[in-house]
């Protein structure tokens, strides 16, 4: 018996608003505007499902993902990993799906625009950076903030840097985990294109639009095509760096990151 294709569907989805517009053009749009769309487990759990859904869904041609409010995605919610309410996010879905949320992106051979205003994370920078051409309002600000919680930078940003900027600036803003604004994010190649925050969605969808009408097979074919290097490097890059991050979590240096978080202090690392 056949399988049920997947669709994008809103029923589907609690902290993403999913809109399939007549051009063939999907609008995803992350709905936590109060926490500066911070990812919970629910939202972390919905972007592994996310591209197999833009995927096999017979009317979508290419997508776009925005954030709610102010910002893209403010990276992974504190207070719910401190245990300040909701369901926690296991090992395993702090290690198994990042590499799924990546991998599943590269797989996907539609389209995918990123519009990107206000905060771009941690995990937010890394879905931001997912997109096949990242659009970014002025108000943007893009970083990895890794190590500044005694954290290796494991969940795509390794990956996804080093081809977008080169490894001099990779290494330096991976390293340092210091922001960028959106201007210097399109010097270095992290961003293609700078607009005002009121022009940024209808510019992406224009994109997206543009895309969608393409001759399907070339389009996708095409992004298949760039996209195999990228997934070369994953099965390689990702495998470490999410074990590294996994280690990383073990380490005194993070548990005293957690603890200045907490106190409202500077941590004192100690190699450890």
């Amino acid at each position: 018996m056949p399988r049920e294709a997947r669709t994008l569907d809103q029923a589907n989805y609690a902290e993403m608003l999913i809109e399939k517009r007549d051009d063939g053009v999907a609008l995803i749009t992350l709905n936590r505007p109060e926490r500066h769309n911070a990812s919970t487990a629910v939202m972390h759990a919905e972007f592994a499902q996310l591209p197999g859904d833009i995927q096999e869904d017979p009317d979508v041609g290419a997508a776009v993902i925005t954030g709610a409010g102010r910002s893209f995605c403010s990276g992974a919610d504190v207070q719910q990993r401190l245990g300040g309410g909701g369901k926690g996010m296991s090992a395993l879905d702090v290690l198994g799906e990042p590499r799924e949320i990546v991998e599943g992106f590269l797989n996907n051979d539609k389209p995918v625009i990123t519009a990107v205003k206000g905060y771009a994370l941690g995990f937010g920078c890394t879905t931001a950076l997912l997109g096949d051409i990242v659009i970014a309002g002025r108000s943007a600000v893009f970083a990895d903030p890794h190590v500044s919680v005694g954290l290796t930078a494991g969940d795509g940003g390794a990956l996804l840097w080093p081809l977008l900027a080169g490894p001099q600036h990779a290494k330096y803003y991976l390293m340092t985990g210091e922001r960028l604004d959106a201007e210097t994010a399109e010097r270095i190649g992290l961003v293609f294109k700078v607009v005002d925050d009121d022009e940024l969605l209808g510019e992406a969808l224009a994109i997206a639009s543009k895309l969608a009408a393409g001759a399907p097979y070339a389009v996708r074919s095409t992004k298949r095509s760039i996209n195999r290097v990228l997934l070369a490097m994953s099965n390689d890059v990702m495998h470490y760096s999410l074990a590294a991050e996994g280690m990383s979590m073990m380490t005194a240096d993070h548990k005293e990151a957690v603890a200045a978080f907490i106190e409202r202090r500077e941590p004192r690392f100690t190699n450890s």
